[in-house]
C-alpha cells in the first residue's frame, strides 16, 4: 500500500525529536527507517496514512500509531517534527 493517497496528509521525509535522538525517514513507498541515538536503522518497517492518522508496523510486528497536527507528529510518546 502506498504511504500517501489522495486526500491524505503527505508525511514523506525526515522527522526528528527535539533532542534529535530519534530520527525517522518516512519514504514515499510506505517504508520507514528509524535511527535511535548512534544506532542507525534501529527499526525498519512500513507505515500507512489515513487522513492525518499515521500507523507504523516494524519488522518484528510491533505497531505504533499517531496523528499529524499542524506539521507535528504526535506519535505514541514521541513528538517528532519534520526536518
Amino acid at each position: 500500500m502506498a504511504a500517501v493517497e489522495d486526500g491524505h496528509t503527505d508525511v514523506a521525509g525526515t522527522w526528528v525529536t527535539e533532542d534529535r535522538r530519534i530520527r525517522q525517514e518516512l519514504l514515499p513507498d510506505g517504508c520507514y527507517d528509524e535511527a535511535r541515538g548512534e544506532r542507525a536503522s534501529a527499526y525498519t518497517g512500513r507505515y500507512t496514512v489515513t487522513g492525518s492518522h499515521l500507523d507504523h508496523v516494524d519488522g518484528t510486528g510491533f505497531t505504533a500509531a499517531g496523528d499529524i497536527r499542524d506539521g507535528v507528529a504526535y506519535h505514541e510518546h514521541l513528538v517528532p517534527q519534520r526536518e
